[in-house]
């Protein structure tokens, strides 16, 4: 029958009409300032950076400045200096970590080549300021957060970092102890 392709359509987009006003599992409207959606883990906004909980924000930070994250981001909007010792020797940390949110994509590639898991992907997304455009470049003391902040947004992924974390130090401690011996 001609047509009859045609009303089935449209008795399936009328179904889901309806259906979207009556099934509780569909509503997918929520009332922002109030109530707020789950985000998935997998969700990325900005960068920041991660440091060991009992450690502090200044020591226990697991960027050593090896610029790996500044190299590869194709927007170039993070800036690193190492720091330095009295006598000039550069310390395995950075003196000044700086992201211009402005200009970040938020494609993560910083995340992928950083080989000592320091920075990560960040859940917020609320940074609206009235400071103007340098209201949007971040420093060290905005972008560390604790491990225990990266275990609440993203729990499967930092077991998976901690555990192999874990295994490395092991791994250095059996080599040094065989070196000992």
């Amino acid at each position: 029958m001609l047509g009859f392709g045609i009303l089935r359509g449209l008795l399936i987009t009328a179904k889901n009409f309806v259906g979207s006003y009556h099934d509780p599992s569909r509503l997918t409207t929520i009332q922002y300032p109030e109530e707020r959606a789950r985000l998935p883990e997998n969700y990325r906004n900005f960068p920041f950076l991660v440091y060991e909980d009992e450690a502090g924000a200044c020591e226990g930070l697991r960027c050593v400045a090896c610029r790996m994250c500044e190299l590869e981001c194709p927007p170039r909007c993070i800036a690193i200096e190492v720091a330095r010792s009295a006598e000039g020797k550069p310390l395995k940390r950075p003196a000044v970590f700086n992201v211009d949110v402005s200009v970040c994509m938020g494609c993560g590639i910083c995340v992928e080549v950083c080989p000592f898991d320091s920075i990560k992907m960040d859940h917020q997304f609320e940074i609206a300021s009235t400071g103007g455009a340098g209201a949007f470049l971040l420093g060290l003391g905005q972008l560390a957060k604790p491990n225990s902040y990266y275990h609440q947004i993203r729990p499967v992924e930092a077991a998976a970092v901690d555990e192999k974390r874990r295994q490395r130090r092991e791994r250095a401690g059996a080599a040094v102890a065989s070196a000992a011996d």
